[in-house]
């Protein structure tokens, strides 16, 4: 069995975005935007693993498609949140680093699956 990589990396940036979003209200008691970063950073990898139990190709597609929607608003959060000043450019270098290499490998499952479906 290989590993899933796309599943494995949405966990882990899930669990990077509940530290910013934690962080962001504890220490800066910024709750809106903490809690968009936090609901959206973190659907992904839930979509992901509803993806897993699809009920057929096109189903899959679909909830990897609202995957990589959720994702590129999560780039929009966490670029909102660098340039409000509530997150500074080092806090945000290795997440969004981490955001673009999921929307590159969601966007790339999706076009494979519409290929082979």
């Amino acid at each position: 069995m290989r590993d899933n990589v796309i599943k494995t990396k949405s966990f882990l940036f899930a669990l990077e975005i509940i530290k910013i979003s934690k962080s962001l209200m504890e220490n800066k008691r910024e709750y809106v935007l903490s809690k968009q970063v936090l609901r959206s950073g973190t659907s992904i990898g839930a979509m992901v693993r509803e993806s897993e139990h699809a009920e057929s190709k096109n189903d899959f597609i679909h909830k990897l498609s609202i995957a990589l929607k959720e994702a590129n608003e999560t780039e929009y959060w966490l670029l909102l949140l660098r340039e409000s000043q509530y997150l500074t450019p080092d806090e945000t270098e290795n997440i969004l680093k981490s955001i673009l290499e999921i929307i590159k490998l969601l966007t790339s499952i999706i076009k494979t699956s519409k290929t082979n479906r």
